[in-house]
């Protein structure tokens, strides 16, 4: 059967063959009626084909796509390509992500051992009677971040470890909150979370690794190695040989870890869980003394519930099946199970997690430690009159509880205590218990659920504990990476420190919340702190009023309204703002190589052409001599869409990527498409850093693509351990082009949508945010550029065109945060073609004009202003210059050394129809700090030179293989 099939297949593709022939005039032997219907395609309806192989003499079914390769006498050419039918794309890009839907579930599963999250998504559907209803609960379960962590140092100081293993602190300098970094030392690996024992600060690794914060002889912050070592009254090994590594710790006696804080105790110490499931101990930091507790019998201890805050020296833990043991190290035995036997009737394994302590809340002389179960319920293991009882208190309807808030009492309310907790959802819920001191012993207390919800626009971080850090206050980490504080209106925020709250809490006084922004670590707009004088110092911070004046910038237009509108939309609230399409946007034929033709691989020596028929030159300085060289591949290129390391990466005419580089002394091709979840793509990052800026490496770089199917494709590169990864698109929309990757913020990647709207993604928090936009703008599908004057300040700008060819600036500052500015065009009759760029020094940028121009756009002190620089053509020139200064006085872009160097060609250009010296819309590059490339309407090239701050001047024209116009060149083949 399969030899007919593949005799059917071979005489069908004949048949097309000799068709396709009879359409160039050659003997046909095609039916009468195919020569009528010449035009025909065939239609691929399998994706099973086979090739003879003489060495086994046999059929070997081929691997698609294939090339058909025609060779005579050793001389190979590819005439065609057998490619798999749409319909199997479709189908394996749903298998690879299911699969990577799987992979991520698998890894959901394994923390939901832990964090309940086996059962988390069946008890949302369904409640019993502790939860109530049955109803389905139909906002997304968020995923489990991790990293993710909030220590208390005292009310002006609160340290932050991020999603992207970055540590921060949030600091009250006396004026306002300013952050400082703190990060691990890169072969540390990411930071998990912050110990804060006795002004000692200690953090922890992903690795598993401890570190402590020390002064250097300079008297700056290192962290130092702090683990157990063979000097220590135990060894860094176990019993079974293999290195201590932590998991995770919780500080007794610390007064924020839990509630029963031991006045005047100095008896501080920190009970860590390893990664093998014992427990440990650190004693004394002073010198340091570790404990090796071990782990119950039969069991391990996955979390640490409370750290001696129930009574001294005694610990609660969980295990990683959601059992209750107690350690004692004066009893015997030491380990205790608590034994689930009053609710038996339903599953109430504990959830892996730190759980909250109270004293006499509703019963005299009673202790009470509140966890959660692994199906999302509120479970309090109560201590009174020397026994011990479980009580269910349930949780709000059709919610899933993920976290406990170890909360101190307000003082002022003597009615309710209250307990704060995170849902699976991104919600913060309140449960608040009556104090009823005199009731009856054994009868529960029915507590009232209050839902706090979450801040507009935002979401709270799943199974991540809020920090009270002030009666009133509460910090919780958003599922975006920022912070949000909970506070009672009028007493908290972004602007207020640390205050007294002297009132009784009324009833009319209702919690509010307040969004704070995180550090670029985390891919937003918190600005680190400084050591110069002035509001943002690291100590104390000084009133600086002198530094407002003159700093406001000259502003063209502004749309009205976009001061009152959040910068930052979540998607489903914003889809009924406007319309969108899920339509791909379609392409122009020559939008890759109109945005993707040149390409910068060594600044000032190197960089690389595409032309129009698919070859790929690199124009290189070698040996004092520019010339030319030829890097062959069998398919043809149509752009080239990113440098890294030393190793282009270009896109051939089927969308496959290629990576052209060195292997060893040799240059060799690699097909990044036919990895494992490779895709076809068709556009990549506009630029790969900035000009004259080092670029940082991390074991984490990656480039950017867009898929043929409007999709935002991540492909990691660092090491040269490629993976491919899906970040899909917004909701809704496509992605059209990338407009900025880590240029002007780290972690964040700006792309225009389909719908010709403004989105971004968070590389760490994998998110995708809409920003607000005027119903009235929208966006050409083109490329943008970023312009950044600091890499220590975030103040820049991201630059676009709009659909009607007009410069369109989204600006950033610490003041005013985001605002659209329209710049409008140079002048009515010119609109702007092309992508906007390159720019330079923060204050300048230039644009290419439909009239065949370049146009500069530059910063003179607070005011935009438009200069234009025209194009390289002597004669046509010398007359707008003079027309130009007859009108204004403003200078032209002309070089005297250029002008006397093209006088010869002069003649030759004015009578030769091949040359036109005018500029073609292609994205010109910067090919230095001070130089930048353009192509010319006759396929040559042109470069500026800066000769001072803002004057830049035509310094040569650069004759190309493919240009028709008279040009001298060397060229060569590489090898």
């Amino acid at each position: 059967m399969c030899r007919f099939l593949f005799m059917w297949l071979m005489w069908v593709f004949l048949l097309k063959s000799c068709c396709r022939s009879v359409a160039f005039g050659s003997t046909s032997c095609c039916p009468h009626g195919y020569v009528q219907q010449r035009n025909r395609e065939f239609l691929q309806r399998t994706d099973r084909f086979w090739e003879f192989e003489e060495q086994s003499n046999s059929w070997v079914e081929v691997k698609l796509p294939f090339d058909l390769v025609s060779c005579v006498d050793d001389n190979c050419t590819k005439v065609g390509s057998i490619n798999e039918t749409k319909k199997k794309e479709e189908e394996e890009e749903e298998e690879e992500e299911g699969e990577e839907k799987e992979e991520e579930e698998e890894e959901q599963r394994l923390e939901g051992r832990e964090f309940g999250g086996e059962e988390e998504r069946g008890s949302l559907e369904k409640k019993d009677d502790y939860g109530g209803g049955v109803e389905e609960n139909l906002d997304v379960v968020l995923p489990l971040r991790k990293r993710v962590s909030l220590t208390k140092m005292s009310e002006t100081s609160i340290w932050v470890t991020g999603q992207s293993g970055a540590i921060y602190e949030r600091f009250w300098n006396g004026l306002q909150w300013v952050i400082a970094p703190h990060d691990l030392p890169i072969s540390a690996g990411h930071a998990v979370s912050v110990f804060i024992v006795n002004q000692t600060i200690l953090a922890l690794s992903e690795p598993g690794n401890l570190f402590q914060m020390q002064l250097s002889e300079n008297s700056q912050p290192i962290w130092v190695d702090y683990m157990p070592t063979g000097n220590d009254s135990m060894s860094r090994k176990t019993e079974q040989g293999s290195a201590i590594h932590i998991k995770s710790g919780v500080v007794s006696h610390d007064g924020v870890q839990g509630l029963l804080y031991f006045a005047g105790s100095s008896s501080r110490r920190v009970y860590f869980c390893t990664k093998n499931g014992s427990l440990l101990e650190l004693s004394e930091i002073e010198p340091p003394r570790w404990v090796h507790h071990g782990r119950p019998p039969g069991a391990d201890v996955a979390a640490i519930a409370d750290a001696a805050n129930i009574r001294p020296e005694v610990v609660f833990t969980i295990s990683s099946t959601g059992d209750l043991y107690e350690y004692d190290r004066s009893s015997k035995p030491s380990w205790k199970k608590h034994v689930r036997k009053e609710i038996l009737s339903r599953d109430a394994s504990l959830m892996p997690s730190v759980g909250s302590t109270f004293q006499g809340q509703s019963e005299l002389h009673s202790l009470s430690l509140f966890l959660l179960s692994k199906s999302g319920d509120l479970v309090e293991r109560r201590l009174h009159q020397r026994k011990w009882k479980w009580i269910v208190h349930g949780s709000p309807k059709d919610h899933h509880l993920t976290s406990v808030t170890p909360v101190f009492q307000d003082p002022f309310n003597e009615k309710v205590l209250s307990l704060f907790f995170t849902s699976s959802v991104g919600s913060v819920f309140e449960y608040q218990i009556p104090k009823l001191p005199g009731t009856t012993p054994g009868n529960q207390i029915e507590g009232t659920w209050v839902s706090h919800k979450h801040p507009l626009d935002a979401k709270v971080a799943r199974g991540i504990a809020g920090l009270q850090f002030q009666v009133g206050r509460i910090m919780f980490v958003l599922d975006d990476g920022r912070l949000a504080e909970l506070h009672l209106s009028g007493f908290g925020g972004e602007n207020l420190g640390p205050v007294q709250v002297n009132i009784r809490r009324k009833a009319s006084v209702k919690h509010v919340w307040t969004v704070i922004d995180a550090p670029e670590s985390e891919g937003w707009n918190a600005e680190y702190c400084t050591e110069e004088r002035g509001p943002s110092n690291c100590i104390t911070g000084i009133r600086d009023e002198t530094n407002d004046v003159g700093t406001s910038r000259s502003i063209t237009r502004r749309r009205k309204g976009s001061q009152e509108q959040k910068s930052y939309l979540s998607l489903g609230a914003s889809e009924s703002s406007h319309a969108k399409s899920l339509e791909e946007y379609s392409y122009p034929d020559n939008w890759i190589n109109s945005n993707f033709h040149l390409r910068v691989m060594q600044g000032g020596r190197s960089f690389f052409l595409v032309t129009d028929s698919g070859i790929t030159f690199e124009y290189l300085y070698a040996e004092n001599v520019w010339l030319w060289l030829r890097h062959e591949h069998s398919t043809a290129m149509k752009g080239a869409l990113g440098n890294y390391n030393g190793s282009l990466f270009l896109v051939d005419v089927y969308g496959s990527l290629f990576i052209r580089g060195r292997n060893g002394n040799d240059l060799t091709w690699t097909n990044c498409t036919s990895m494992r979840k490779g895709r076809q793509v068709i556009a990549g990052p506009p630029w790969d850093g900035i000009p004259g800026r080092a670029i940082k490496a991390t074991t984490e770089d990656a480039l950017f693509f867009v898929s043929k199917n409007g999709k935002l494709l991540q492909f990691t590169v660092a090491l040269r351990k490629f993976k491919w990864k899906d970040c899909r698109n917004p909701p809704n929309t496509k992605v059209a082009s990338i407009v900025d990757k880590e240029v002007f913020r780290e972690n964040i990647v700006f792309v225009i949508g389909s719908d010709g709207r403004l989105y971004q993604y968070n590389k760490v928090t994998e998110l995708w945010h809409e920003h607000y936009q005027s119903q009235h703008l929208i966006l050409s599908r083109l490329p943008g550029t970023a312009m950044r004057s600091s890499a220590v300040s975030l103040k820049g700008s991201l630059f676009m065109i709009s659909e009607d060819g007009g410069l369109v600036e989204y600006h950033w500052n610490s003041v005013d945060g985001w605002n659209w500015i329209e710049h409008g065009t140079p002048s009515r009759s010119v609109t702007l073609l092309g992508s906007p760029g390159p720019c330079f020094e923060g204050n300048q940028l230039f644009l290419i004009g439909s009239d065949g121009k370049v146009y500069l756009r530059y910063l003179d002190q607070t005011t935009w202003k438009w200069k234009n620089c025209g194009f390289p053509f002597l004669e046509k020139m010398a007359a707008e210059k003079n027309k130009v200064g007859q009108n204004n006085g403003d200078e032209m872009c002309v070089d005297e050394d250029y002008a006397a160097s093209m006088e010869e060609d002069e003649y030759i250009n004015n009578h030769n129809q091949n040359c036109n010296t005018k500029v073609a819309s292609t994205r010109p590059i910067s090919f230095s700090e001070g130089s930048v490339v353009f192509e010319l309407m006759d396929g040559r090239l042109a470069e500026m030179l800066r000769i001072e701050e803002t004057q830049w001047v035509w310094s040569r024209i650069i004759g190309t293989p493919t240009s028709l116009c008279l040009a001298n060149y060397w060229t060569s083949v590489a090898s």
